[in-house]
């Protein structure tokens, strides 16, 4: 089976959804002494997956840390890349970070966004801790030769697509499509990937339902979450690509 090698991976939202599958998966394709830096805000559902990666995965050698923090915070982006830093120190080939932290934000029309502290807030959490983690992380693990980066926004089809009533999840996927986008073209020995992983049994999609009454036919976590990991595996996108589920 292929592997990452000896690798950090780093992944935020970790405790549910999109994010555990990562986990998962991720689990089967990092070697021995490798590091899975799992982040999201609940310690209880952090150290519940930490506990099921230890019965379920082969490789028992690799370590697990749970950062239970609000990213939306400076506290919470800190810590994050202190704890990075701290695995900075160990023999390491590959990082890899999966920025899938995210929210849906308000559904309502445009001129109801009138609260300027409410967007700043729903910004923050969703574009600008994303950028400040992951330049935290390019410092803690300088380009060198024999070190394979990756960097994954977990994006969605609305950052190329304007949805009437979405214009803050609209905003920010965009945003973040466009600031990974600049990282991709500052940073050649990087590869990103913005990657759409469809419309998934989450409990976002269950916050779309009840606040829209619109229903779509959902993928299981897992599945894409396999999809993505062979991408990263077989590396042949073009660094800053926007792919989605569906295309690949």
């Amino acid at each position: 089976m292929a592997t990452f090698g000896r690798g950090i991976c780093i992944i935020t939202g970790a405790s549910k959804g999109f994010g555990r599958a990562l986990a998962h998966e991720m689990s089967h394709s990092l070697e021995p002494g490798s590091v899975l830096l799992l982040v999201a805000r609940s310690g209880t559902l952090l150290q519940d997956l930490k506990e099921e990666l230890h019965s379920f995965s082969e490789n028992q050698q690799l370590i697990v840390h749970c950062i239970a923090v609000d990213l939306s915070t400076r506290e919470g982006v800190n810590e994050t890349v202190r704890m990075v830093k701290q695995e900075a120190v160990n023999e390491i080939d590959h990082v890899l970070l999966i920025n899938n932290a995210g929210s849906l934000g308000e559904i309502s029309g445009f001129e109801n966004f009138t609260d300027l502290e409410m967007v700043n807030s729903f910004m923050s959490f969703n574009v600008s801790s994303a950028l400040a983690l992951t330049a935290g992380v390019l410092q803690a693990f300088p380009c060198r030769a024999g070190l394979r980066w990756n960097v994954v926004n977990v994006s969605s089809i609305f950052a190329l697509k304007a949805l009437p009533s979405w214009v803050l999840y609209c905003t920010a996927k965009a945003a973040r499509k466009m600031m990974f986008s600049v990282l991709a073209e500052e940073e050649p020995n990087v590869k990103v990937l913005s990657y759409s992983p469809g419309p998934m049994d989450t409990d976002m999609q269950e916050d779309i339902l009840r606040l829209t009454g619109v229903s779509h036919c959902l993928l299981p976590c897992q599945e894409s979450a396999v999809k993505l990991v062979k991408l990263l595996h077989n590396n042949d996108y073009p660094s800053g690509k926007h792919l989605d589920f569906f295309e690949v």
